[in-house]
């Protein structure tokens, strides 16, 4: 592939990157996700809940991938930053690791 080329791939896997991020709010399932359920499958559930209301050791700066307030164009905009961030994350390490042609 070319220079060129590639630079097109790059950037319509970075748009198609955050199409995804912009629905994936209004396509998801309200119901818990595969971990949620299986481990109400797995452990009591008075455990459950006490694990819940414990709380993280680390908070996370945007939890239930969602800005608080902002209802669903906060959730759009903590998964569009957070898909950009972790591409910019990406794209830095391709190039400190860039093999020498």
């Amino acid at each position: 592939m070319s220079g060129r080329a590639n630079k097109k791939f790059f950037y319509f896997g970075i748009a198609v990157a955050l199409m995804i991020a912009i629905l994936a709010p209004f396509l998801a399932s309200p119901d818990p996700d595969g971990l949620e359920s299986a481990a109400a499958g797995v452990v009591d559930e008075s455990k459950l809940s006490d694990l819940e209301e414990s709380g993280p050791v680390i908070s996370s700066p945007m939890p239930d991938y969602s800005i608080e307030g902002m209802g669903k164009s906060g959730e759009v905009a903590a998964i569009a930053a957070g898909t950009l961030a972790v591409l910019a994350i990406s794209f830095g390490f391709g190039k400190v690791f860039k093999k020498k042609a």
